[in-house]
């Protein structure tokens, strides 16, 4: 695999937000972690890709929770809450400050998982 980012159009970029919307509000963490990751692929800003890296934690440490691998929560969980941490970034398209929130209970198993919403 290259190193190199190549940027995506705004269109193929919002079609691959929706289709990760879709799967992760569906439970199917794994799938939503791939289309994440495909976004994540063609970011150029050092900032924005890690907002998503985040995302993609937040999917997989999920995945983890359902398989009941603590430790992968943990340590998976932390990852992401971290790189989710702050205000808002401009460029990210999906909410990630209320979803910090709600992944922050789901993740102690006080709560449901987050939902991945637009803004």
């Amino acid at each position: 695999m290259s190193d190199v980012r190549r940027p995506m159009s705004p269109e193929n970029r919002r079609r691959h937000l929706e289709n990760a919307r879709r799967l992760f509000n569906a439970g199917e963490f794994w799938l939503a972690h791939e289309a994440l990751e495909t976004v994540w692929r063609s970011i150029i800003k050092e900032d924005e890709a890690r907002v998503f890296q985040g995302l993609i934690q937040a999917a997989a440490a999920l995945l983890h929770r359902g398989r009941g691998n603590r430790h992968g929560v943990v340590a998976v969980g932390a990852a992401a809450l971290g790189k989710l941490m702050g205000a808002q970034h401009p460029d990210v398209e999906l909410e990630t400050v209320a979803f910090r929130a709600q992944l922050a209970r789901a993740l102690t198993g006080d709560a449901e998982p987050p939902r991945l919403e637009f803004r």
